[in-house]
Order: C-alpha cells, then structure tokens, then sequence
C-alpha cells in the first residue's frame, strides 16, 4: 500500500487535484463557516442539506438529489455501474435550534457550534469533490459523496443505515469502501466501531400527597436507587465498556410524591458480546431498583411500574487492520509525514461496518476543541493536508486510472 500512495502522489492528474486542494484553503474555510452558521439540529438538516446540495451541483457532481431520509448524494463516475467507494460527513450538530451557530473569527481560530463537528468534515468532502472533478480525474470506482442526517445522539445513525439498507437509492452496488470524515485532526485513523445501547428507563407509580401518601412506591426513590446500582457495577476494562447515567428527572412540585421518574442511560463498548453482557447486567439492576423500592412499599398500595426503552442502537465492530482501507490511510499518513493513531469511536462508520463494508472515519485536518459547546473552535493548522489524506485514501480505493 505504500507503493501504491507513492504512486497516487506522483500521479500528474492526483498532483493538480492536490494542489487545487492547497490553493482552494480559503473557499474551504469560507465554505466551513458558511455551513456551520445554517442551524442543523439532529432531525432538522433540511436547511444546510439544501445547501450542500447546491454546492454539489456546481462543483459538478452528477446525480445529485436527496433521499427520503435527507441524505444528500452526488455521483463522480457512474452511480449505477460497479461497487462504489463512499466518502461521507454528517449533516447534523448535538445543538437545538434555540443555540445560535454564527460563527466569529478570533485571529486564526473559527468559533462557533459545530464549527469542527461537523462543518469540516462536510466541507473536506466538497473539497475533495471539486479537486476530483476540476482536475479530471477518471477511477475505476464510482464515488459516492454524501453528506448524512441523523448522525449525532437521538439520531442514532439514520442516515447512514437509510444510505446503505437493502432499498438504498446510492446506487446497485453494495459499497466497496465507505469513509466518513468527521471533525478535525490528522493522525487518527478509526477503524474500530464503538457500540452502544441507549435506554429511556421510566419508573411509575401511584403518586401523591408528599404527606398523606407517604408510604406508596415512590419513583425518585427508584432511579435513584437504580443509579445508585449502576454506579456499583463491576465494568470491564478489557474491552473497554462503560455504563453512564446521562440524565434524570421527574416531579411536579415540592409537595407531591411523583407519578413518574426517569433516567437516561448510555451503554458503550468495543466488543459485542461485552456490550450485550453489559445489557443483560444493567437490565437486571434496573429491576433489583424497582423490586427494592416496592418491597419498602406500604401494605395494599400498588407497585411501581418499570418501562424501558431503547433509544439508541449503534453497532460494534471492526475493520481490521490488514485491510486494504486501514493500510491505505496509514500508508497516506506515512506519505505526508505524520503518524496514524489507530483508534475507536463512534462514527457514521459504525454502520458499514456492522454490514461488512470495509469502513473508517478520519479527521479533516487541522485543529480544535470544545466539540459538543457552544464554544466549540477551529485553527486550520495544516488543514489542507488534512484533505490531502482523505483525497488520496479515497483514489486508493476507487482505483484511479
């Protein structure tokens, strides 16, 4: 694979899409601001998917429309011929629509929510997009560019499972390669999906006067003991998982007993079998929580209820590191002076991987902070190079001509 990058970067058409990548650094960032000031919410992307969609057509993408999901794809090459290589970046930030986006320029550094997450990632595709086209280069491959919806938390990855489902408008074939550019960075090269369950757990119960029904079953008593619980147990290191309580709530006033409680759960582990080990554990605290606190209940009151739901399934897996997709970014890594941190997260990635698309997530270049604050920063510290890796990854796996 190092021969082969080798080859790309001393390629004539791959040089000048490279250099139309360095010379285009300031539309790159004017393009970055401009998406991460359009409001994205998970769930609401119509607005910024509209204009990446624009700015598709005129970088002169074929094919481009938006799926019933709000996927918004463009075609290099054939979309209906062979296997495709995918190269992706989510649409949608954690913030809602009361949190202002605009973006201010301190100096170097770009601030504003989203701003690296995932507004690079999004304008690194249309980088690599226009430097493809502008400069003609022909591959083997079809691409696929997309940008996703539904891929930040309640999202729990929709656009990209609508993407690549059986009834997928992307295309006839089933993705050769799938890269989804997320936030900024250069040495991180993701190619372990980290899972995750994620539950809305809900205690019920008769309720009432905080005096006069003292003795029901009351529900904050059972998430906090469920949390109490959780907080206890026993969690492996190797694979890392992890159990958090990410949220709670319930009540309507200082003096009544609540009819309902509830908290939220965030399940995660590298490895499947530990995470639905972890499942199996955490389902049966939650029902130790509920039968201790009906067990303290008082005599001929009902018991509480306990509903839990899940919220969010995101899969684990992994795309070895053999693999031709991992050894071409470590190798474009290599190429450009930098080392490749083989990590794990959870990405647009995860999906692909959980159907046996060879899979990564790579950061956009450059650098920043805050992610998920509304102080959230960018400093284009190398950030073109940062595009150059995801522009050479991606002609490794289309097969340039």
């Amino acid at each position: 694979m190092n021969d082969l990058i080798a080859r790309l970067l001393a390629h004539d058409r791959i040089r000048a899409a490279r250099r139309h990548v360095e010379r285009a650094d300031d539309v790159t960032l004017a393009r970055q601001a401009e998406l991460s000031a359009t409001p994205a919410p998970t769930g609401a992307e119509g607005a910024r998917g509209a204009r990446v969609a624009e700015l598709f057509r005129e970088i002169g993408l074929s094919q481009v429309g938006v799926d019933q999901a709000g996927n918004v794809r463009g075609w290099l090459g054939n979309g209906h011929g062979s296997a495709p290589v995918v190269l992706a970046a989510h649409l949608d930030t954690v913030f809602g629509p009361e949190v202002d986006v605009r973006v201010r320029r301190r100096g170097q550094r770009l601030e504003g929510p989203g701003i690296s997450d995932n507004a690079r990632g999004l304008a690194a595709v249309l980088a690599v997009a226009e430097a493809l086209v502008a400069t003609g280069v022909t591959t083997a491959r079809p691409i696929l560019f997309a940008a996703t919806v539904g891929e930040e938390g309640s999202g729990d990855l929709r656009g990209v499972k609508y993407l690549l489902n059986g009834k997928r408008e992307a295309g006839n074939g089933k993705p050769t390669a799938f890269i989804a550019l997320d936030g900024a960075g250069l040495e991180r090269v993701i190619h372990r999906a980290l899972g995750s369950k994620r539950y809305h757990v809900t205690f019920r119960g008769p309720g009432g006067h905080s005096w006069a029904a003292f003795g029901v079953a009351n529900p904050a008593n059972a998430v906090g003991r469920a949390a109490a619980l959780l907080a206890d147990l026993p969690i492996a290191t190797a694979p890392r998982t992890t159990c958090a309580v990410v949220g709670l709530g319930g009540g309507t006033g200082l003096n009544s007993i609540p009819q309902d409680a509830w908290l939220d759960l965030d399940l995660r582990s590298e490895d499947p079998r530990a995470l639905a080990q972890l499942d199996v554990t955490v389902r049966a605290a939650l029902e130790r929580a509920a039968d201790d606190e009906n067990r303290s209940r008082s005599t001929g009151t009902p018991p509480l209820r306990l509903e839990v739901q899940l919220v969010g399934d995101r899969p684990c897996g992994i795309t070895p590191r053999v693999h031709p997709l991992v050894q071409a970014a470590i190798a474009a890594n290599r190429a450009l002076g930098r080392d490749a941190e083989l990590t794990s997260a959870s990405t647009d990635a995860n999906a692909p991987i959980a159907l046996g698309i060879p899979a990564i997530a790579l950061g956009a270049g450059g650098k920043a902070g805050d992610a998920h604050l509304t102080t959230e920063w960018y400093e284009n510290v190398e950030g073109a190079l940062g595009i150059v890796r995801a522009l050479l990854v991606t002609a490794a796996m289309a097969e340039v001509g």
